[in-house]
């Protein structure tokens, strides 16, 4: 396979993929005091030893520090092996931050398990080209200096791996200096086609490397997509004249589909399609009181016509699932299903496998609690009791749902599970196939949040919809674009069935718009629950949550009506998905780098991806910049570092913003005017020189 090799802001440009030389046998450097050139802190790493993630096409950076004593000089290379075992090696830059950080960025392009390794060399060539340049300057050794670099061109011409016309003209340059005089010796000392001659193919005396290190890359759609959340009763869903509803099915749910892939999204998520419980069933605002025809929430799986393997009759049968599965695929939408691990008090397994529950003293079943909420409808399952079988039974249900078809899993709440579960499903499954993706749908505390991720999970959600200010933007995009990006890849979500936050509660157009401009832009994987384009800001009284919440009835949507009425944000969401599909950048997540403002409530960062990885054979840089207060107009001034996207500080570039299709002239100062209520957000576009 063939590793793709760019710059970044932080590194020197590195070269292309080098010719390839066999591994020697050299000792393995484990730490600071083995191995003759000590290499430390490799990256990337997962803390507990997990291996790190990728997807296919994603830009990684591989870093590692190494240093000798004194002042000879080193070089470091990168050793890949793709899936397939073939192997490249790439020569690694060192930063310019005192750091003895190497760097280099590689985008990997098949999906599998790589390997890599970091070799570090005694760079025999320069340091004698550096050192003869000096002492010829100064008339010093200069004899002395032509004979040490003959015996270096004589090494390298006697190497078998060199071309012959390389190999010949070392010679004749070795040769050369025999004479030991000050011009031939600066002349080759300075020789810039011998410079890149040894930089592919390196003369060394001291080596060490460290141990092979594994990557997993997984396929595309693991880390780059834009997810619609809905429920399927409620598309097709009518009203009878006794005041009940008929519900929508898998065949009326289908109309839907052009609607949501002309908006551009990719993956459409599901919630539970099982049939409902009927004890304790719960009515219109998860009240314990229920009226006729109230359908129940779907997270209370488990009825007398089966589990998790069944489907709810007035959805429709297996056949209809799997027919809305292939349908959703010619619109080019791939379907995720929730995978909410926990049943109603009258699933098959509380009687078949009681030991799968915890039963409290008095004998009955503990039901589900995230205090200040009860879920009375629901049974939270025991892992304790019965590992074997219970481990068994949960993956014989998710190769059921791969075997119709299904190969995205939104995992309801598997915070509350046992983290070595996860990581033996996700492992066991992924070596079955390992084109199924997992999405952690677990708002709890960050250890748990990234050790769910790092044991397996490939996608999260995050705290994104919590964080609204300018500074808690910066801190929360900042972090998991750099801090966690080896491993956890956030899926920023700006709603879901259950929250609805009070930034979008109460910010009105202006909130919505804005965070959905964030979210489509600062990460490659952003989602919406569906209703988000009618703007349902309407939250159940004391809570953060939509009053008359989906998850406890049916829902009635005009969608044509509308967008047509120009009340809708479908327009917005699917010009978001296209600047998305137009732009490399958007599709990379450790490219965030934030910029400056003079306003507090004016948010400013860019994503640059460099030439070698757009595939268009130019740099893709965009500029957000975003009024992050809904209620107001904010004249401020944006400061830019633009040597990030390789623009001198000062000098002048053009900006498309493609929301509105203005072009201004910009520099590293500029001001800006964002309106709430008319334009709060500007996505530009940088157009670079040819």
């Amino acid at each position: 396979m063939a590793a793709r090799v760019g710059s970044s802001p932080s590194a020197l440009r590195s070269p292309a993929q080098i010719p390839l030389r066999p591994r020697a046998d050299e000792p393995i450097a484990e730490g600071v005091t083995t191995g003759r050139l000590p290499l430390t802190n490799v990256q990337p790493s997962v803390p507990g030893g997990f291996p790190p993630k990728a997807f296919v096409g994603e830009v990684v950076p591989f870093s590692v520090v190494s240093f000798r004593e004194g002042h000879d000089i080193i070089g470091v290379h990168l050793r890949l092996t793709a899936p397939d075992g073939a192997e490249s090696l790439h020569r690694l830059a060192p930063r310019q931050d005192g750091t003895d950080t190497w760097a280099a960025e590689i985008a990997l392009d098949a999906q599998g398990s790589w390997t890599y390794r970091f070799e570090a060399f005694s760079d025999d060539f320069a340091t004698w080209a550096h050192a003869a340049e000096l002492k010829v300057a100064a008339g010093v050794d200069i004899p002395v200096m032509a004979a040490l670099g003959a015996e270096i061109l004589q090494r390298a011409a006697a190497e078998r791996d060199r071309p012959a016309a390389e190999r010949k003209r070392l010679t004749a340059a070795a040769a050369s200096l025999a004479t030991g005089d000050a011009a031939t010796t600066s002349a080759l000392s300075t020789d810039a086609d011998l410079a890149r001659a040894f930089a592919d193919r390196p003369v060394t005396t001291l080596r060490s490397a460290t141990p092979d290190h594994r990557i997993v890359v997984d396929r595309t759609a693991a880390g780059v997509a834009s997810w619609y959340e809905f429920f399927p009763r409620s598309e097709g869903a009518k009203r009878l004249k006794d005041g009940t509803v008929k519900s929508g099915t898998f065949r009326s749910a289908t109309k839907r589909l052009p609607g949501v892939a002309a908006m551009g999204f990719d993956v459409l998520y599901l919630v539970p399609i099982h049939p409902i419980g009927t004890t304790n069933r719960k009515g219109r605002n998860n009240t314990l009181t229920t009226e006729p025809g109230d359908p129940g929430s779907p997270y209370a799986i488990g009825a007398a016509e089966g589990g998790h393997d069944a489907i709810y009759p007035e959805l429709g049968t297996a056949a209809d699932f799997r027919a809305f599965v292939r349908a959703a695929k010619k619109e080019g939408l791939e379907v995720a299903l929730d995978l909410a691990l926990q049943a109603s008090p009258d699933h098959p397994w509380v009687s078949a496998h009681p030991e799968w529950f915890t039963t409290l003293p008095d004998g009955t079943i503990a039901y589900a609690e995230n205090p200040p909420k009860k879920y009375q409808d629901i049974y939270p399952l025991n892992f304790d009791n019965d590992p074997a079988g219970i481990y068994a039974e949960m993956l014989r249900i998710v190769q059921h749902w791969v075997a119709q078809g299904v190969k995205i899993f939104r995992v309801d709440n598997p915070h509350t599970k046992p983290l070595q579960f996860w990581e033996w499903l996700i492992a066991t499954v992924n070596a079955q196939d390992p084109d199924v993706i997992f999405l952690a749908e677990a708002f709890t505390r960050p250890a748990v949040m990234r050790a769910l991720a790092a044991v397996g999970f490939q996608q999260s959600y995050s705290y994104f919809t919590w964080r609204n200010t300018k500074a808690e933007l910066e801190e929360f995009l900042t972090s998991v674009s750099h801090e966690t990006s080896d491993y956890m890849r956030p899926n920023l979500f700006v709603n879901t069935h259950d929250i609805l936050t009070e930034y979008l509660q109460f910010g009105g157009r202006a909130a919505y718009r804005v965070r959905a401009c964030i979210a489509a832009t600062a990460a490659p994987l952003w989602g919406v629950y569906a209703g988000y384009e009618l703007l349902e800001n309407v939250a159940r009284p004391g809570s953060e949550e939509n009053i008359d919440n989906e998850k406890y009835e049916f829902k009635f949507r005009d969608w044509d009506g509308a967008e047509a009425r120009g009340e809708s944000l479908a327009p917005l969401l699917r010009r978001l998905n296209e600047i998305r599909r137009q732009h490399p950048a958007l599709r990379q997540l450790r490219n965030f780098d934030v910029h400056w403002s003079d306003d507090d409530h004016v948010l400013v960062y860019s994503k640059h991806l460099d030439a070698a990885f757009t595939g268009t054979g130019s740099p893709d840089t965009l500029i957000v910049v975003a009024n992050v207060d809904p209620h107001s107009v904010r004249e401020t001034t944006v400061h830019l570092d633009t040597s990030r996207w390789g623009v001198p500080l000062g000098e002048q570039f053009e900006v498309e913003d493609l929301l509105t299709g203005a072009v201004w002239t910009w520099s590293d100062h500029n001001y800006v005017r964002l309106d709430a209520f008319a334009e709060p957000v500007h996505i530009l576009k940088v157009r670079h020189r040819p």
